[in-house]
């Protein structure tokens, strides 16, 4: 199948999960096509059934933002017309459900059939998309998507409930790649990082607040001041000057590391212990996976769909949003003992098998094809 796929390109979760879909599904000799303003953060390698196309966009005086809704309708039209796509998949619900709603319409005139997949996310329907001035919009372009997938059952419940949406919605997780997000030692890059042995706590986001880094570093100091440990936080973002301040604040910088955003998360995850991510919301958690992927157990809020991958007290824990007291004393639990750390992190690996791309990736398939035979 020739499949479109328009998602944001950035540093967070729907637009690396759907980088990797394409990757899955491009590896499985579908045509797949990127299309968005920027190169995604995980295309990094070169396959012949993956293209990329970018949206480009005009400042116009007359307009005091740059009309991009516009421009990525204009854009969707021609890739579909030119390269024949069998269907499009967008991910995050604003704005790209109405723009492929728009884009659909259009098409119809020419007598050309578009089969539009939506994919929700998390804050483009429990944050953003409860604005006023942009529920109508979401309601209206979900309801008219061919196919709605939820990346986990809290957000399947809480699309439904608040938009009061009347089709199915099936409940797609978000995946990991187990080939490569693996257990590994690296005991030079270990070193690097803990020179005398600490222990290594680590948290990876793009720094907006929904994340609650300061909570992060607040449940490190608490860990350092038992335990001798590292904090190491991967991304980047408009939190991370605060963060920055802060650590100076709390006198620990030569504790933590900065790492900014990386392309290779496998090789700084699989040296961690733990991994925080005492998140606001989280309607998955595909970092936190991501994390368990590499033998690393999870301290985490209990926010939206993270229990349904992080299991308490099994796989890491979970606390209630803003409980630091709580997330420090169980990460103390946790490393505080060799066998129970080791256990932990068996049990996180075991649970991240469940969302293997393997499994998940026929999932979409099957979506794709029950569209197409329509």
């Amino acid at each position: 199948m020739k499949i479109g796929i328009v998602c944001y390109p950035t540093y967070g979760g729907s637009g690396v999960l759907a980088t990797e879909l394409g990757k899955a599904l491009a590896l499985k000799g579908h045509q797949v096509h990127f299309i968005t303003y920027a190169q995604p953060i995980r295309l990094d390698s070169f396959s012949e059934n993956i293209f990329y196309h970018e949206v480009r966009f005009a400042d116009y005086p007359l307009f005091e933002l740059a009309p991009f809704e516009t421009a990525l309708t204009s854009k969707i039209i021609d890739v579909v017309k030119y390269e024949k796509l069998d269907l499009l998949h967008v991910h995050y619900a604003i704005p790209h459900a109405s723009v492929a709603y728009m884009a659909k319409q259009i098409l119809q005139q020419d007598n050309y059939r578009l089969p539009v997949v939506t994919t929700l996310h998390g804050t483009d329907i429990t944050l953003v998309g409860k604005d006023p001035s942009y529920s109508p919009v979401v309601t209206f372009s979900i309801m008219q998507s061919d196919a709605v997938t939820a990346v986990s059952k809290h957000l399947q419940y809480e699309t439904q409930k608040y938009f009061h949406i009347r089709k199915p919605i099936d409940v797609v997780y978000n995946f990991v790649d187990l080939n490569r997000f693996v257990p590994q030692s690296n005991e030079h890059l270990k070193r690097r990082f803990a020179p005398k042995g600490e222990y290594i706590l680590t948290h990876m986001s793009n720094f907006r607040k929904v994340k609650r880094v300061q909570d992060v570093v607040k449940i490190f100091a608490q860990v350092q001041k038992v335990l001798s440990a590292k904090l190491l936080l991967i991304g980047d973002g408009p939190e991370r000057i605060n963060i920055e301040l802060m650590c100076r604040e709390c006198g620990i910088c030569d504790h933590i590391t900065f790492l900014g955003k990386q392309d290779a998360v496998e090789d700084i995850l699989a040296i961690s212990d733990i991994f925080l991510l005492p998140s606001e919301s989280e309607s998955f958690g595909l970092a936190a996976l991501e994390a368990m992927a590499c033998r690393v157990p999870c301290v985490s809020s209990n926010a939206g769909g993270l229990p349904e991958v992080n299991i308490d007290n099994i796989t890491g824990f979970l606390a209630p949003v803003g409980d630091i007291d709580t997330m420090a004393q169980k990460a103390i639990y946790i490393l505080s003992d060799e066998y129970r750390l080791m256990t932990f992190k068996e049990n996180a690996y075991i649970q991240a098998q469940n969302f293997s791309i393997d499994l998940i990736l026929p999932q979409y398939e099957k979506i794709y094809q029950r569209l197409f035979s329509t």
